[in-house]
């Protein structure tokens, strides 16, 4: 993956930039500890920064985007650093400015249901503030362990249950966003919709292009009375699609709706020993509801799922059962991990494409010689092919980028998009010409040219490299 070279003029004033940072907050700028900030989860690429800084306030990172802006400096926003594309890989040239120590609940509002939080919070803290009080946040990423809120909103991620509730976007509400010349903006609010132009909607999915999200108000909805979920298991990857398909087209609105194909399964019972069935591909359903409507939508699910020959039914009747139904699901990325290396990929397609994409991916894998795992939110369309590779392999990396732009150029076929919640980042920015006519990309470098003129955030993200160097040496 090629790189911008660094500007050697910023690397000669390395002690002048890091000290006069030091004056608004703490500088990592030792090359043994930046190391720790040279990739994101997209680790086939590494590039130790020129600096990080970690500061606590929406007044810091102002002075901080102030004195990069005047000294010419690229920044590289960064959450907790899980991103999958790339999105927070530095350029050694760039100085990180890390939100991790931004955490604070800054304000809860149950009556007109929102919350108010610095965006260095983690996900599933943000529910872990309210649900005491019988409340949660929807949005929820595999990584809500980790994954900040600070890169939900730049990537508008999504997560098991965005099938009911929606992704990012549709659960934030205000946001306080820092320019990169250190000028705070306000957007949004406590409130439904904004008046004026949607930069609310421009900001989420921007992948830090435009600016640094420092708090967010986000919606909160109250717990629902009960959830359940049923896993039904099938002969056929194709199978499996169709029956999606067919949930989808029968006007039920589970909560989720999650795939995992045969070498997931495998991975995740040796992992997590879930008791999954032996079974080419699964489904997990969940609804939920009051106990008459759990029981009335999982007896629909269940007969649109016989009518498909399933190996399989099983639909939970306890907490317990539900937590073991789930168990495999949630540790997929890491049960993956044990069986090697691999690159994570996020696609979108039509739900009614899902029986033709599953297919040619097999075909594809064949083609390369790869093997792949396929594990994603079924329900939206949200595909993650997991592409299996030896990185010690010469050539094998190579070769899994190449797989990988096949099943998104697939994507792009079938009417589908490049991502549907990982973002660009420098994973797919070659690929923005295949979803995007030069009419398409110029309006949207323009957009970029209104709120960063010198095209210092974010460097080398989203765009082909070519296009961004350009636009900065212009």
């Amino acid at each position: 993956m090629e790189m911008p070279q660094p500007d050697t003029r910023i690397l000669a004033r390395k002690d002048r930039i890091t000290e006069r940072l030091r004056q608004v907050c703490e500088v990592i700028s030792d090359p043994t500890e930046t190391r720790a900030y040279e990739c994101d989860a997209l680790t086939a690429y590494r590039c130790p920064p020129l600096a990080v800084v970690l500061p606590r306030s929406t007044a810091e990172v102002s002075a901080l985007l102030g004195i990069c802006h005047e000294e010419g400096v690229p920044v590289v926003p960064r959450g907790a650093g899980t991103s999958l594309a790339g999105g927070s890989l530095p350029t050694a040239d760039s100085v990180i400015l890390g939100v991790a120590r931004m955490t604070a609940v800054l304000e809860t509002d149950y009556d007109n249901r929102f919350v108010r939080v610095q965006t260095g919070r983690t996900n599933l803290a943000v529910t872990g503030a309210v649900e005491a009080d019988g409340f949660f946040y929807a949005p929820d990423p595999s990584s809500q362990l980790a994954c900040a809120i600070a890169g939900n909103i730049a990537m508008n991620s999504g997560g098991a249950h965005c099938l009911k509730y929606g992704v990012t976007t549709n659960n934030l509400l205000g946001a306080t966003v820092v320019l990169m010349d250190g000028t705070v903006v306000e957007l949004g609010g406590p409130y439904m919709d904004a008046p004026g132009l949607d930069l609310l909607g421009v900001i989420c999915g921007s992948e830090g292009q435009l600016g640094i999200v420092t708090e967010a108000v986000l919606r909160i909805l109250p717990k629902p009375e009960g959830a359940r979920p049923v896993l039904i298991a099938f002969g056929a990857n194709e199978v499996a699609g169709e029956c999606v398909g067919d949930i989808i087209r029968a006007g039920i609105l589970p909560v989720a709706i999650e795939f995992m194909d045969r070498p997931c399964i495998r991975a995740c019972e040796d992992f997590a020993r879930a008791g999954y069935p032996d079974c080419e591909a699964l489904l997990i359903v969940e609804v939920e509801g009051s106990p008459a409507e759990i029981d009335d939508q999982l007896a629909r699910v269940t007969e649109i799922a016989q009518r498909h020959d399933p190996i399989e039914i099983r639909q939970s009747r306890s907490a317990d059962e539900s937590a073991r139904i789930w168990l495999g699901r949630k540790s997929a990325f890491g049960a993956m991990g044990q069986m090697g290396d691999y690159m994570c990929l996020d696609g979108t397609i039509p739900v009614s494409s899902l029986p033709h994409v599953l297919r040619r991916i097999g075909e594809l894998s064949r083609e390369y010689g790869l093997g792949v795992a396929n594990v994603f939110h079924a329900g939206d369309g949200n595909m993650h092919p997991l592409i299996l590779f030896d990185a010690n392999k010469p050539g094998d990396l190579e070769r899994c980028e190449a797989f990988g732009a096949a099943i998104l150029r697939l994507c792009v076929e079938v009417g589908g998009c490049l991502t549907g919640e990982h973002g660009v980042g420098v994973e797919k920015r070659d690929l923005m010409t295949v979803q995007f006519g030069p009419e398409d990309l110029e309006a949207q470098l323009r957009v970029k040219d209104v709120f960063d003129p010198r095209w210092l955030l974010n460097p080398a993200k989203v765009f082909p490299l070519a296009v961004t160097e350009g636009r900065r040496a212009a």
